[in-house]
């Protein structure tokens, strides 16, 4: 899967820098190509001429050649890649990454870079612990970055735990299994409606009835349903994402009502329907044209049921449609998803729960269960949300 590839190894200034040589050794001999990316303080762990004789390139360390002035694009080389990795990624290199502090040519060439970024962290116990770093890992995740897990084991410290950055092998496998995995295009043909983010349900000109929902769970899920070869129609509710692949046609609505008006005209020329979305089970009976002035101490406003979006899909749903729902729960979770998928007619649940930490709502990482109509039940661990699409398309495939 790496040959023909091309790929900027950009090597920080850890002491698992010695990694590098046989990292670049076996990506040369999967037939890439290797770019090597050094920064100053990584030359005092492993020499340029070690690394230039195994990729069979000239390393870049500075922006550019003090003898003949000559340029080190960073933009050039951002482009000319397939993939970055960043190995060892230091506490300090990520922490610049993450604030784009652009200050050596590895950090510049990773923020012009249009390919994906693999980042492979090294560093001693607490400092992989320290909040900051686990802050600067979960922006790192949110901009799109693949995150190469460091192994626990014994420390350059002496201390044992986790922070050792992953095995040159382990790290050409998971390049392998990223690579096969874009080049399958398992859902090449299908149309798939996905439905992500909240509703606002108006009570007067400045208000609304809603929810904390950010979308983000569902746009990843459009996302990787494209990179897989579907046509996907997401239908968004109010929320400031993009959408970056073109094989996305985006339906922006606000109130359940718009919503569900545009799944009807939608899931009828679909394969796969996959609601996601945070719709407000409740709507204001009137709503006021004006703001409503502050008149006393109590308001009571009147409220309707709005639509059930996925069991009217699920009362329409033909033979050779696969419909998807999504239970968020607080208490009773599995019996009130189980429930759920039957009365709705869904063929799979995606069940995730407000009492795990890390799950629901407005954050960049979920937990979740899938069930589906053959009675099977698999539990997942706590990933990004980008981690957890992947899950749940590869879950829809098995059952398709």
């Amino acid at each position: 899967m790496l040959e023909g590839k091309k790929f900027i190894l950009g090597i920080s200034g850890g002491i698992a820098a010695y990694k590098c040589a046989q990292l670049t050794r076996l990506l040369v001999k999967e037939g890439a190509e290797v770019q090597v990316i050094m920064t100053k303080l990584a030359k005092e762990f492993i020499t340029p001429l070690t690394m230039a004789t195994l990729s069979k390139r000239p390393i870049l360390v500075d922006f550019f050649n003090p003898e003949n002035g000559d340029w080190n694009s960073h933009v050039d080389n951002g482009l000319w890649a397939d993939g970055m990795i960043v190995a060892p990624a230091t506490a300090n290199t990520m922490g610049k990454m993450a604030n784009g502090i652009a200050d050596n040519l590895l950090i510049t060439t990773y923020l012009s870079a249009r390919c994906p970024v693999f980042v492979a962290p090294t560093m001693d116990l607490d400092m992989y612990k320290h909040p900051s770093t686990m802050r600067n890992l979960e922006t790192l995740r949110s901009y799109g970055n693949e995150l190469i897990e460091p192994e626990s084991g014994e420390l350059a410290s002496g201390l044992i735990g986790k922070g050792r950055m992953a095995e040159p092998e382990a790290i050409v496998e998971y390049l392998k299994a990223y690579f096969k995995k874009k080049a399958n295009k398992d859902l090449d043909g299908k149309k798939i409606l996905v439905s992500a983010g909240p509703t606002h349900e108006k009570i007067d000109p400045v208000r609304f009835i809603g929810n904390y929902s950010s979308g983000k769970m569902g746009f990843a899920i459009a996302e990787e349903l494209a990179e897989r070869g579907a046509q996907v129609t997401l239908v968004s509710g109010p929320c400031a994402l993009k959408i970056t692949n073109s094989n996305v046609k985006r339906i922006d609505v606000v109130s359940a009502a718009e919503m569900n008006e545009a799944c009807k005209n939608e899931f009828s020329n679909s394969d796969v329907a996959i609601m996601s979305a945070a719709v407000a089970d409740y709507s204001p009976v009137e709503k006021a044209d004006q703001k409503i002035k502050r008149k006393s101490d109590e308001l009571s406003i009147a409220l309707k049921s709005t639509v059930d979006i996925a069991r009217g899909l699920g009362e329409k749903k033909r033979s050779d449609q696969f419909l998807v729902g999504f239970a968020l729960e607080t208490n009773d979770a599995l019996d009130n998803a189980r429930n759920k998928m039957a009365s709705k007619n869904l063929d799979m649940i995606v069940l995730n729960s407000l009492a795990d930490t890390g799950a629901g709502f407005n954050v960049d990482t979920n937990k979740i269960t899938i069930l589906s109509q053959q009675n099977k039940m698999k539990e997942f661990a706590l990933k990004s949300k980008a981690e957890v699409a992947v899950d749940i398309v590869n879950e829809l495939v098995g059952l398709l």
